[in-house]
């Protein structure tokens, strides 16, 4: 396979993908079910740098290597399930050695586009992240999702018929929705593993208003925290609402409505002003988020200080 050197190969089909790794052409243009088993012999031809152009879900065991994903790692262990979607630069490299097992699940966006699964998946965080934190499962968790990719797999095997397309992409969501759960159950039992991460949030906020950035550029957002915090947004706001049930944009309203109470009671600045002051464009705006935070209004919140 020739490419540049330093950019990536960008693969542009399903197909394409079966041609480069030398095994039968899948049954289906748009969807393919590939047993990693069967790749032994073309690990090599995958190490170095690739773009899909479609979504992937894959489980592999014995990898020996380092996948990078955007700006981080994934470290492989036994067990390991990741989720990329199209577009996103994947680079891989392994050891000369490899045993490798699992399964690895393609769809192109095509496939499920005319379906609810074509806007839902933007829904699925873990398709986002730009971060090392691959899904970790135990043995029962493992056998649901094995279940599920048999179901995928009889179907996939099975003749076309006007419904194997419905029925592939149901199994394909019953699967994206089980790993959403084992995703969460992730969260919450690394909740120690990620206790500072609120440390960090606090600092960022804090900074941003105290070093005048909020005067000069606006509001916070949740795209400029994530960047503060190497994390990618979707991402934080999952680890966010599981240590705290809120999201990032709600931590960022919670500390403008923190700032606000503490003007509103030591100075007499007008309302507007502390509006302007915390990078609100319009006055309005600040006080309608001001009392659907606190239930009054900020004129009332500084009368009850007199």
């Amino acid at each position: 396979m020739k490419k540049q050197p330093n950019s990536p190969y960008i693969i542009k089909s399903v197909s394409e993908l079966h041609r480069l790794l030398g095994i039968p052409q899948p049954e289906h243009p748009l969807v393919s079910l590939i047993n990693l088993s069967d790749l032994r012999d073309a690990c090599q031809t995958m190490l170095g740098s690739f773009v899909y152009s479609f979504y992937t879900v894959c489980i592999k065991k014995g990898f020996q290597g380092k996948l990078k994903y955007g700006q981080n790692y994934y470290d492989f262990d036994e067990g390991v399930m990741t989720f990329f979607s199209p577009g996103q630069v994947i680079s891989t490299d392994a050891t000369d050695e490899i045993s490798l097992s699992g399964w690895w699940l393609i769809f192109h966006p095509d496939f499920i586009q005319n379906y609810p699964l074509g806007k839902k998946i933007k829904e699925y965080g873990f398709f986002s992240y730009a971060l090392s934190e691959a899904l970790h499962l135990s043995e029962k968790e493992e056998a649901v999702l094995e279940n599920i990719k048999n179901n995928i797999a009889q179907e996939y095997t099975s003749a076309i018929d006007s419904f194997s397309q419905d029925v592939i992409i149901s199994h394909i969501e019953v699967l994206l929705n089980y790993s959403n759960r084992f995703y969460n159950r992730q969260f919450l039992t690394r909740k120690n593993t990620h206790h500072d991460l609120l440390v960090k949030l606090e600092t960022v906020l804090n900074e941003y208003f105290q070093n005048g950035q909020v005067q000069e550029t606006g509001l916070p957002t949740v795209q400029f925290v994530s960047e503060k915090l190497n994390l990618s947004p979707n991402y934080l706001s999952d680890m966010l609402r599981s240590l705290t049930g809120q999201s990032t944009q709600q931590h960022i309203q919670n500390k403008l409505i923190e700032k606000a109470k503490e003007t509103l009671s030591t100075t007499s600045l007008s309302v507007s002003e502390i509006a302007y002051g915390l990078g609100f464009e319009y006055p309005q705006s600040f006080s309608k988020l001001f009392k659907s935070k606190t239930n009054v209004s900020p004129l009332e919140f500084r009368q009850s200080f007199n």
